[in-house]
């Protein structure tokens, strides 16, 4: 098995702090399964260590935007900020999307209205760029199809935790389903429904690390390679081979993306 892309990770969480640039060369190096990764910045510092990285790895590529938990603490000008990271990471040649951005209803005290706002307006700014977006989805299902619906938005939903019908509707909207190790949990049944609903050409798979390791690995730091364990669950629900299933979502996150 090679040719993996993963297409959501989350390299500069602090699970990776005392080893974070070895893990890359591993992860990244000659022999590895891994042929790319993509990185969701979530604020300015993520996606600053996105547009570093993207420097440094030809096959790290990197998003920028503002994560719904930030929305309520964002400063006056980070419409401001939010460009600026945009032209930087554009300088690098290595930029995919708008994201990870979106709607999280999950945590008391949330701002329905501001999540909307800040969603809103980089759902248009990443019109405005011809940038698809990387969107997450929490407790938010509804609102999120609206206005990506409303916007006419190109992208994927990440970690995908919706229904089989949301899944629907998000393909026959155009948009692309990503699917992290949820998929070979023990108590997957609704993931596994929502793939069925998944053509090959719209699914593109991820890790979200450090978070959700599959099995065997439950318990454990997440890191790319460990997307080979998704792999064989959605080649044996899509009755491919595993290397199938490499190769077509590898493909899917290139075209996405826009990487040649």
């Amino acid at each position: 098995m090679n040719n993996i892309f993963d297409s959501h990770c989350h390299y500069d969480d602090h699970w990776f702090d005392d080893d974070r640039q070895a893990v890359l060369d591993r992860v990244l190096g000659e022999g590895s399964v891994v042929s790319f990764v993509n990185h969701a910045a979530t604020d300015v510092d993520s996606a600053l260590f996105g547009i570093e990285n993207a420097k440094r790895y030809k096959n790290f590529y990197t998003s920028v935007g503002f994560h719904p938990e930030f929305a309520s603490v964002l400063p006056q000008d980070w419409e401001e900020k939010l460009n600026g990271l945009y032209e930087a990471a554009k300088a690098t040649g290595k930029l995919t999307a708008i994201g990870e951005i979106g709607l999280d209803y999950h945590y008391e005290g949330y701002d329905r209205d501001r999540e909307i706002e800040v969603f809103e307006k980089q759902l248009e700014f990443a019109n405005e760029k011809d940038l698809p977006v990387i969107v997450h989805s929490r407790n938010a299902a509804q609102d999120t199809m609206d206005l990506l619906k409303k916007h006419g938005s190109r992208g994927v939903i990440h970690c995908f935790s919706g229904s089989a019908e949301m899944a629907r509707q998000a393909v026959a909207m155009g948009l692309y389903i990503g699917f992290t190790g949820v998929l070979a949990f023990g108590n997957s049944k609704k993931a596994l429904k929502a793939l069925q609903e998944v053509p090959m050409d719209r699914l593109l798979l991820e890790t979200d690390c450090p978070y959700m390791a599959p099995p065997p690995y439950r318990g454990q730091r997440c890191e790319s390679p460990m997307i080979a364990e998704v792999v064989k669950v959605v080649a044996a629900q899509k009755g491919l081979s595993e290397q199938q299933v490499c190769d077509m979502t590898c493909e899917n996150a290139k075209r996405l993306y826009g990487i040649k």
